[in-house]
């Protein structure tokens, strides 16, 4: 093996045992879920800034903290919809660089990792395209007001500019997660946050005498910040101070690329159905009113930052999963998604008890408007109730994701979305008045049919033979 550096499994070659593994995933995982954090602390940078607007720079733009935090929230759906490419690309990345390093196979992990470079910047492109010329007319379509509109689309225009360095960031970081590095994409995100959090504070209430901008100062903060990161990301990789190495050899490899979208395009199928359904929970969401629809947005703010662990402990098990189904050790990659689970699984509750139990607090800290604690009060302890079942659903997803079995996760979110989900949504909704309420009881019963769904999968044990 020429660079064992890159290799996690070898930890346990010689030492069997519990501790080892407890220690493997924990230090593993701890990095990704730094990682988590400060990717979601880049939205909720803009959210609190933008929740927080100063009244004479309101004044001067037109509209208030309500209208910008649900135009911001509107906006960044949209963004989420399109960064589902990014998505689908980085997870066949992370699958075959995981498999092909448990394999020892360097060379051709650092060619899944070009291909995957080449695949991100041609949907990067699709999506900034996407962005710039259709986000007011499906802003609009979603049933969002005509001013919350306009200003929603001026930030998602700004936005789309970063989409191809943020899909380059995306299938990078990926790959090198799945070479079991989960350092350097954490280290990318302190540059992200740090530029963000600067620019954003500078622009949005016009600090230091600059412009106050609104909500196209914090979309100018994370174009600017993902667009060095990407710069900073590229520049490693050519210059071989990653774990993995990149080369100015474009040339596609049509296998290489195959098995990426083989992988990849389910996780986007999941994610385009999981869309489709929010995007009829949005327009529901719209036909209560501006202070729901900002309620809505803090509330499933806070709730990301709940479940971060479980996305650091699923990158974890994707990582290990992979590797050792590569070095043909089905038994070590069963014990450590249980462990990841375990570890995952206790993060989440401890957080979902806190969303639960003290929720105005926790709100009050996003958005001080009262209108807006008052309709996400209930929200938010539903939220909180759900945390353990997510946990299931994302860390044993991501343990079938590693073996590459990203199909069930596919028609696992068929089902719990489109069987579950928005059947209670128009039930809670249409007949029964329940607000937005009924938006979070529907999601909440989503979540728990995907976590025992993943647990039955899981425990069949078919992802175990599958060969990439």
């Amino acid at each position: 093996m020429a660079q064992g550096e890159t290799i996690v499994i070898p930890i346990l070659a010689e030492k069997d045992d519990s501790w080892a593994l407890r220690k493997m995933v924990f230090f593993l995982a701890l990095p990704a879920v730094g990682e988590q954090v400060l990717n979601t602390l880049v939205g909720l940078t803009d959210q609190f800034l933008v929740g927080h607007l100063d009244p004479a720079v309101a004044a001067q733009l037109g509209y208030d903290r309500s209208m910008a935090l649900a135009s911001v929230g509107l906006a960044n759906l949209i963004a989420w919809i399109t960064m589902t490419l990014f998505m689908a690309v980085a997870a066949g990345a992370t699958a075959i660089v995981a498999r092909r390093i448990g394999e020892g196979e360097t060379e051709q992990a650092n060619m899944a990792l070009r291909q995957a470079l080449l695949i991100a910047l041609v949907v990067g492109a699709i999506g900034s395209a996407f962005g710039m010329l259709l986000s007011e007319p499906i802003l609009l379509a979603l049933g969002a007001e005509a001013q919350v509109a306009a200003i929603g689309a001026s930030y998602l225009r700004i936005l789309s500019l970063s989409f191809i360095p943020t899909a380059l960031t995306f299938a990078g970081t990926a790959a090198l997660r799945g070479a079991g590095d989960t350092r350097s994409p954490l280290y990318l995100m302190v540059v992200v946050n740090g530029i963000n959090v600067l620019l954003a504070w500078l622009l949005v209430n016009g600090n230091l005498g600059l412009p106050g901008l609104g909500v196209d100062g914090s979309a100018i903060g994370a174009t600017v910040a993902r667009t060095v990161a990407a710069i900073l990301l590229v520049g490693l990789l050519l210059a071989k101070r990653m774990r993995l190495k990149v080369s100015w050899d474009l040339r596609p490899d049509g296998e290489t690329i195959r098995k990426i979208l083989k992988i990849g395009a389910p996780a986007a199928g999941e994610q385009f159905i999981f869309q489709g359904a929010i995007i009829i929970m949005t327009a529901f969401i719209t036909g209560l009113g501006t202070a729901a629809m900002a309620a809505h947005t803090v509330t499933l703010s806070i709730e990301s930052l709940s479940f971060l662990p479980g996305f650091g402990f699923a990158i974890a098990a994707t990582t290990i999963v992979g590797q050792a189904l590569g070095a043909k050790d089905p038994k070590l990659a069963e014990r450590a998604s249980w462990e990841a689970l375990r570890q995952g699984g206790l993060m989440m509750t401890l957080l979902g008890l806190l969303m639960a139990a003290w929720p105005a607090t926790v709100i009050a800290w996003f958005a001080p408007d009262p209108a807006v604690i008052a309709h996400a009060v209930g929200p938010l302890r539903l939220a909180g109730l759900g945390q353990p079942l997510l946990a299931m659903a994302f860390v044993l997803t991501g343990s079938l994701r590693g073996a590459g079995d990203t199909t069930w996760p596919l028609l696992m979110r068929v089902v719990s979305t489109w069987f579950v989900r928005v059947p209670i949504l128009f039930a809670l909704m249409w007949w029964s008045n329940w607000g937005l309420m009924g938006i979070w009881a529907a999601m909440v019963a989503d979540f728990a049919v995907q976590g025992f769904l993943s647990l039955w999968r899981f425990q069949m044990g078919a992802w175990k033979q599958i060969k990439l």
